[in-house]
């Protein structure tokens, strides 16, 4: 059974959030806007379309935050989540993995979160249990120490060491298995983690109760851009060459609303307003 979602809206306080997005616009028009001209007062609104299918929803706090600095009004027709179409993508990855799998996460965000000690690390310092050993007189108590590990005997000296993490790398899934296995009995414990020629596809084969992280670069590496498209109706006796639906297009090869039903992967995701009499945004 599906656990209901999580709700992330407190993360991110909201001084910060705003924050972000003051200094997005600021990036995006450091001096003058030009098309500010063109576009004037006139209060309008957008619909913001995803073109790319197998797409999850993701970032809607972020956009809102944007478009909330121009004193407009953002109404989301899906949540933060939504599978967009067919199934696909990351939400695939983790379909394949639950259970047991959790979730699929970032493996790290920067060096300080926590100490990933590497194998061209380890062999600087000398050996894996000065490395360990070093690692925790620097970062404290409060952080995990991961050690790479290309064999059993290594894993088996880092945990000893004080390791919080083992990631067994490279290994195939048999000898894996095995080395996880004898791991655990040894330190019920100890994180493993598999990592090294994972994919999608083999993912299942890597999975086992012993087995508590599977890293995947394919992930974060190469992910493809989900195509979006912002659309602003046109205007009454704007002309004859005004498409059918009354949209204006802002992406070559867009699809409007009306044409929903011919390609499943265009689905209208929000509406934006703006209610205030005042030059908000220009496309």
């Amino acid at each position: 059974m599906t656990s209901p979602a999580l709700d992330l809206s407190a993360v991110l306080p909201p001084p910060r959030l705003a924050q972000l997005a003051r200094d997005w616009l600021a990036e995006d028009v450091p001096q003058f806007d030009p098309a500010g001209a063109c576009v004037g007062s006139r209060e309008v609104t957008a619909t913001l379309l995803c073109k790319s299918p197998g797409s999850v929803l993701a970032g809607t706090p972020f956009f809102a935050a944007v478009f909330a600095e121009l004193g407009c009004r953002v109404e989301w027709l899906f949540p933060e989540g939504a599978s967009l179409g067919e199934e696909g993508g990351t939400f695939n990855v983790q379909q394949k993995g639950e259970p047991p799998c959790s979730g699929v996460t970032i493996h790290s965000l920067h060096l300080g979160g926590w100490e990933d000690l590497l194998h061209g690390q380890l062999w600087a310092c000398g050996s894996v249990t000065r490395a360990v050993r070093d690692a925790r007189a620097v970062c404290g108590f409060s952080s995990k120490i991961e050690v790479e590990c290309g064999s059993e005997e290594e894993g088996r000296e880092a945990a000893l060491a004080g390791a919080d993490i083992v990631m067994l790398d490279n290994f195939k899934p048999q000898a894996l298995h095995a080395a996880a296995r004898s791991l655990k009995q040894q330190f019920p414990l100890l994180l493993i983690e598999a990592s090294g020629g994972v994919t999608p596809d083999s993912l299942s084969q890597f999975l086992s109760p012993n087995v508590d992280v599977i890293s995947l670069g394919c992930i974060t590496q190469g992910c493809p851009v989900v195509d979006f498209s912002l659309k602003v109706p046109r205007p009454p006796g704007a002309g004859p060459s005004a498409p059918r639906d009354g949209l204006l297009p802002h992406t070559n090869g867009a699809t409007s609303p009306g044409d929903r039903g011919s390609s499943p992967s265009n689905d209208i995701i929000t509406t934006l307003s703006s209610p205030m009499s005042r030059r908000d945004f220009a496309f």
